[in-house]
């Protein structure tokens, strides 16, 4: 379980990392925002808020912003890191090449492992050593 808590922590910082990068662009730049884009930040709020406090509606939640923000703001897609299309999962994994796809699921399969062996995983660490790999 130990695992699990820091792999939520590890996308819960990303999430606040995304945004604080994604608000430094145009259109979150405007003042005052349109409806559809402060709508879209709130999307957002909520689904960090759900993940915060391990609610279950965050997945689903995270699916809809991601798809979201690569339909409504693809100029920024770049800035969605992978690693929340993995987590979210569902319509987030048609976003992904079937390569990088094969890369996630490997270290899943090694943080699954390392708990049912009751060892420490340390994911942010085992991710770099993989995305390595990938490039």
């Amino acid at each position: 379980m130990q695992n699990d808590l820091a792999y939520l922590t590890f996308h819960i910082d990303l999430m606040k990392q995304s945004y604080n990068q994604l608000i430094q662009f145009i259109p979150f730049t405007h003042d005052p925002l349109s409806a559809e884009d402060a709508e879209f930040l709130t999307l957002y709020e909520r689904t960090l808020e759900a993940m915060e406090k391990q609610e279950g509606a965050y997945t689903e939640l995270g699916q809809e912003l991601a798809g979201q923000w690569i339909r409504r703001y693809p100029e920024l897609a770049p800035i969605l890191p992978r690693d929340l299309l993995w987590f979210f999962g569902g319509e987030c994994l048609h976003f992904m090449p079937d390569d990088e796809i094969q890369q996630f699921q490997a270290l899943d399969e090694r943080r699954y492992e390392a708990e049912a062996q009751g060892i420490e995983f340390e994911y942010a660490k085992e991710r770099a050593t993989a995305l390595k790999l990938l490039h």
